[in-house]
């Protein structure tokens, strides 16, 4: 009886020991990129002056406020194109995150918010504006502006937001869900 109590303790023990060890792969982690810099450039469609939106944080989360630059008004009785990149300027070389957003288009969505008498900022149609399910990525806008008017426009990019949610392929973040990579705000004009 002693050797049986023996015997199963070692078995008891070579079980616990050995199910102790981790054979599984290590699952990757998606490291969140550190943005300091958002360009958001206007283009007007029938030519013109763009209109460049600009944030800079170059310290990152250090205790300098970000520099937010708006190089001009908006003319009014004009459809802009725009185009926005994010970039980490304290990476050398410089760390163009637009790209990683565009490969992981289906993990990411912009959403633009607009105060005031600014009227709606769209997505444009182009493919490349979309992911893998044709679903919005967002890098391209478009935004008309028809009257004299003035207010802020947020630029969000989330983080695995739900795209299916209701009005989030139209650009409504109320749904959508995620984390938020980057958002910033721009005091913008229309003359």
């Amino acid at each position: 009886m002693k050797n049986f109590k023996t015997l199963a303790l070692a078995v008891l023990a070579t079980l616990t020991i050995s199910s102790c060890s981790n054979d599984d792969e290590p699952v990757p982690v998606n490291e969140e990129e550190l943005i300091t810099t958002v360009t958001a450039i206007y283009t007007p469609v029938g030519g013109g002056t763009a209109i460049t939106l600009q944030y800079k944080d170059l310290d990152g989360e250090g205790a300098n406020a970000p520099v937010i630059t708006v190089s001009g008004p908006f003319a009014k009785n004009t459809t802009y194109n725009g185009a926005v990149t994010f970039k980490n300027e304290l990476a050398n070389p410089v760390d163009d995150i637009t790209l990683e957003i565009i490969e992981e288009g289906v993990d990411h969505q912009l959403f633009y918010q607009k105060t005031g008498t600014l009227n709606a900022f769209t997505y444009g149609t182009a493919t490349s504006n979309f992911d893998a399910n044709g679903k919005p990525v967002g890098l391209q806008s478009v935004f008309t502006a028809t009257n004299a008017a003035a207010g802020n426009l947020t630029i969000t990019l989330r983080h695995e937001p739900n795209k299916s949610a209701t009005n989030v392929v139209t650009g409504d973040i109320t749904n959508a869900g995620g984390s938020t990579d980057a958002e910033v705000t721009f005091a913008i004009t229309v003359q």
